[in-house]
């Protein structure tokens, strides 16, 4: 296909697939079961964090970190006492362990009682350098509370050439916003224009037949790469494409 008709191709998948049905099989599913802001963030954070393997077992470990949260992220996090965490030494999901778990409580609590928010904490990194540094500076913030060494593999490290794709997707889910109501759109001091695609083994591979992507890595030159040729289709909503890639990787194995 010419540019012209991968782009019109592509924007008939995204109306198809950017749309509340899909929501059901898909991780955005936890955050939107709460409405206020704080656990929209931290649900959709920690979802986002588990989110690679099945869609199912990501649902299903999804679903019981927040029955462990009592339903009300925000509250659990800011109020419980560290006895009440202990009832994370059963939780894991893969290679993500109880001790990962906890540690990862014990920073968000830290980001929302000393930082103001996972909103602030990448905004800070983002007036400062864009996207990518946003990806850092969280990064740096997040593992500055004596974390467990094997934590760190479980937030992406752009410097070291990861894609960063949970990452990119939870900022997806955080900042675009438009009339379909799948992604939240509650961040508003971040871009929908600078966001970079949540790059996948499934959105690569397509990318890469529709000769949207050269570089055979999934990595961050893939993502820039990649999203740059996205902004030349839609300049203010590139991640947009990321509904049409996935789409056609996982539901049309196209």
């Amino acid at each position: 296909m010419k540019i012209e008709e991968i782009k019109i191709f592509l924007d008939e998948k995204v109306a198809l697939y950017n749309q509340p049905e899909f929501i059901a099989s898909d991780p955005i599913s936890i955050p939107h079961l709460f409405s206020r802001k704080q656990d929209i963030e931290i649900a959709g954070f920690l979802s986002a964090t588990l989110a690679w393997g099945r869609r199912d077992l990501i649902l299903k470990s999804a679903r019981k970190l927040m029955e462990l949260l009592e339903e009300a992220p925000s509250d659990f996090i800011l109020h419980a006492s560290e006895d009440e965490w202990e009832r994370f030494n059963v939780f894991y999901y893969r290679t993500f362990s109880s001790i990962d778990c906890l540690y990862f409580i014990k920073a968000l609590r830290c980001i929302y009682l000393d930082y103001g928010g996972l909103e602030e904490v990448f905004v800070e990194g983002y007036i400062n350098g864009g996207v990518r540094n946003a990806l850092s500076h969280f990064r740096d913030v997040f593992l500055s509370f004596d974390p467990p060494l094997r934590s760190a593999k479980h937030v992406a490290n752009v410097n070291k050439g990861a894609s960063a794709k949970r990452l990119n997707m939870f900022l997806r889910w955080m900042v675009r916003s438009d009339n379909t109501g799948v992604d939240f759109g509650i961040w508003d001091r971040l871009l929908p224009e600078d966001l970079l695609l949540p790059l996948d083994i499934h959105s690569g591979n397509i990318a890469r037949k529709l000769n949207l992507l050269r570089r055979k890595q999934n990595d961050f030159k893939a993502v820039e790469e990649v999203t740059a040729v996205l902004r030349n289709f839609d300049p203010k909503d590139p991640v947009k494409y990321d509904f049409a890639l996935f789409g056609l990787g996982v539901n049309e194995a196209f």
